[in-house]
């Protein structure tokens, strides 16, 4: 059982990105089998590692001004916000051991 929150509008994750202190977006659609097959591996990373990150997902198709305002057009694309700055980009092939060091030391700048 994944609880998934999306994001759907603009709106919407101002307010996220305003009230979290470390949030990641997964980009994606449906139809990227990459995608589907790369998320559950991320969801449980952020998980048992990086439990202070708020995991959402956003889909392509039904949150394109969201894809457009932040430049994800590739599928995945994985952002990484801390105290909403964008800190980290990934997209297309995402090693789930590089996304793991890449996010460790900001987390535990901020966290530690």
């Amino acid at each position: 059982m994944k609880e998934t929150k999306s994001v759907n509008s603009l709106e919407e994750l101002e307010e996220i990105l305003n009230s979290e202190i470390a949030v990641l977006l997964y980009f994606n659609t449906i139809s990227c089998n990459v995608g589907e097959a790369l998320e559950p591996k991320v969801r449980t990373l952020i998980k048992s590692t990086f439990p202070k990150i708020k995991f959402y997902t956003v889909d392509l198709n039904f949150s394109p001004e969201v894809a457009a305002k932040y430049s994800a057009f590739v599928e995945p694309t994985i952002l990484l916000f801390f105290e909403g700055k964008e800190t980290i980009r990934k997209s297309r092939n995402i090693g789930i051991y590089e996304l793991q060091d890449a996010i460790d030391r900001p987390y535990k700048l901020i966290f530690e």
